[in-house]
């Protein structure tokens, strides 16, 4: 069974920074890639960033490169969305999402099967 728990949300005023954390039960996590989506009130869920199973490959929303960075540590079984010159737009719940697949950088929701609960990410102006 595999469970997702995000962490590290909360407030933060623009230009600030965040760092949130996946963290995955299950012998899978080191061969399944894995994403960050978000979903703002009254909008769909959209994409974030992905990485490969290895970390040596990744994938970013146009509105966040540059400004997020994706990454993980498979001994830790632990994925990670460095968020930085955050803007009142990121706000949203996050969300992480574990691949069906080990390589494929997936931007569509339908693509992962197993996502956690979210975490709140509010960024005031």
């Amino acid at each position: 069974q595999v469970q997702l728990v995000e962490s590290g949300g909360g407030l933060v005023q623009a230009g600030g920074s965040l760092r949130l954390s996946c963290a995955a039960s299950g012998r899978t996590f080191s061969t399944s890639a894995m994403g960050w989506f978000r979903q703002a009130p009254g909008k769909e869920r959209e994409f974030v960033a992905a990485i490969s199973w290895s970390g040596s490959s990744t994938r970013y929303a146009d509105s966040v490169k540059g400004r997020f960075t994706i990454h993980r540590d498979n001994a830790k079984n632990t994925m990670y969305l460095q968020m930085n010159s955050l803007k009142p737009e990121d706000t949203a719940v996050y969300y992480c999402a574990r691949g069906a697949t080990s390589h494929g950088l997936e931007s569509a929701a339908s693509r992962y099967p197993y996502w956690g609960q979210g975490t709140q990410v509010t960024v005031s102006s």
